[in-house]
């Protein structure tokens, strides 16, 4: 009787490792091609609208419609409720994500930021994921009691195919969706992620930021104090912001009208920056060039004030007018112009001497922590993006401050909001 109880075991952790390798290898594919999807024509479309400035009110009217007559036609009506849709296939027995999320999440993520949709891809990759290991899940009677497991595991290797990093794919998965740790959840988000990172290597993925960090200091750590504080208050204007918009935007009852509408405060948006379009990394990517020789000039701060307060709404905008995505992608961007300003507004007024570029990586993490309430995860995320762990110990502090501000001004984020909640 034990060995049978044993021999049944061992076969049910056997598909565990198969399903797993499965849904990494997949997840990860899936993340890889979108990310080098988006990152090829949104630079090609970028570049038009540079030349031509009329292509920023053309670009995001035709994609929000594109995005729209796809949801009517191929997908049945059926809208993308994003990471929420995760909570509640793994909150009910019997609520399950369909197949056609895998495709319409990737369809719909790289129209919306290829045609200047600013959000990012990130939530397109962890719902389309996600999917991957539900539609695994669902294959065989063993794996029923596994799926939130599973989920996790689509979700880590998907992470870890846009971020370079492992660690960051388990991180988010337990903070973000799971919240609980069990045997199978490691047993199966290591598998995922580790076949996740072979695929990396083998297509010599390269890091999204090339920067090189030297050192820092322990002077500057009340700087980095009070940017994690800055960050935890601008995070909460984020989540605001997309709140705000979801709730006057559900009073439309026009979904074309809601299109117009968000499509306009986009492309004006986009002609008074440029910086807005998309995912908005190639912007990242200039700031951390040369940041020290950025010398603070009225102009510089009134782009940065301009493109801070703009980001968030222009976010919103694109998200409730059809548009797919979340808010990793601006927190990111946002952080990064954060974190210079702070630098720039400290030397030139405070003569702190501190390095710029070490503010522009962790304003980046300290943001995105506070926004989605999930500081290792941030930690470990923004140190793939640069495969650099210099950074280490004050991105610790600035994301655990930057946390606990923003859950003191505001309980939620934008995945956890739910209008109950708050009656």
């Amino acid at each position: 009787m034990n060995q049978a109880i044993h021999h049944l075991r061992f076969t049910k952790l056997q598909k565990l490792v198969v399903v797993s390798i499965l849904i990494g290898f997949l997840s990860a594919f899936l993340g890889i091609a979108l990310k080098r999807l988006t990152e090829y024509y949104e630079e090609i479309f970028a570049h038009q609208a540079t030349m031509n400035p009329l292509y920023y009110l053309f670009f995001p009217i035709f994609g929000l419609s594109v995005i729209y007559f796809l949801r009517e036609y191929l997908f049945k009506k059926k809208e993308n409720k994003g990471i929420k849709e995760i909570f509640e296939s793994t909150n009910s027995k019997s609520q399950n994500l369909p197949n056609y999320k895998i495709s319409s999440h990737f369809i719909n993520g790289l129209l919306t930021v290829i045609f200047g949709g600013s959000t990012g891809i990130e939530v397109s990759t962890v719902v389309a994921s996600a999917t991957i290991g539900s539609v695994a899940q669902r294959k065989q009677n063993v794996f029923k009691e596994y799926k939130t497991e599973l989920i996790c595991a689509g979700i880590a290797a998907g992470i870890t195919a846009l971020f370079s990093s492992p660690v960051a794919g388990i991180l988010f998965a337990l903070e973000v969706i799971s919240r609980k740790i069990t045997k199978t959840f490691l047993i199966t988000n290591l598998i995922a992620v580790l076949t996740a990172f072979g695929l990396i290597f083998i297509l010599h993925e390269k890091p999204l930021f090339i920067v090189t960090i030297t050192s820092w200091s322990l002077k500057a750590i009340p700087y980095f104090i009070l940017l994690g504080i800055l960050a935890g208050f601008f995070s909460v204007y984020l989540t605001r912001c997309v709140l705000f918009f979801k709730k006057q935007f559900s009073k439309i009852d026009v979904h074309y009208h809601k299109i117009i509408i968000g499509s306009c405060i986009l492309s004006i948006s986009l002609l008074l920056f440029p910086q807005l379009y998309g995912e908005g990394y190639h912007s990242i990517k200039e700031l951390t060039v040369n940041p020290n020789e950025t010398q603070l000039t009225l102009s510089i701060v009134l782009t940065f004030i301009g493109i801070l307060i703009l980001k968030p709404i222009v976010t919103s905008a694109t998200l409730v007018s059809g548009g797919d995505g979340g808010v990793f992608a601006p927190s990111l961007f946002t952080g990064a112009f954060l974190g210079l300003l702070v630098a720039m507004v400290l030397n030139t007024y405070f003569s702190a001497n501190v390095i710029p570029l070490n503010f522009i990586i962790i304003g980046m993490a300290a943001v995105l922590s506070a926004s989605i309430h999930a500081p290792f995860t941030s930690i470990f995320l923004v140190c793939g993006l640069t495969n650099d762990y210099t950074l280490f110990l004050p991105i610790l502090a600035a994301c655990l401050i930057s946390k606990y501000t923003a859950k003191m001004l505001y309980p939620f984020t934008v995945y956890t909001y739910a209008p109950s909640l708050v009656k």
